[in-house]
């Protein structure tokens, strides 16, 4: 993770152990992200997974509304702000 960091230039931050509010927008994307995705579906290959992750993904940021973006998909939300 170091050197990807940074060969891509991103910095890395970290938070305390058991302090998951330091950074809740993650933690509610993975929340979400378990509950929608991973744990509606059985992965026989890591080709099937790859596809059923991309298939949420499209969804998540162009069709499922978002309560904190005015219930707007990101994508049409970011598209109206611009």
């Amino acid at each position: 993770m170091f050197f990807w960091s940074k060969e891509t230039g991103v910095t890395l931050g970290f938070i305390q152990p058991g302090k998951p509010t330091q950074n809740a927008f993650v933690e509610s994307l993975n929340g979400k992200f378990r509950n929608e995705c991973l744990n509606q579906h059985w992965f026989r290959t890591l080709d099937e997974a790859r596809y059923e992750i991309e298939l949420w993904r499209e969804h998540y940021n162009y069709v499922r509304p978002h309560s904190s973006l005015n219930y707007m998909p990101p994508v049409a939300y970011a598209k109206q702000a611009a």
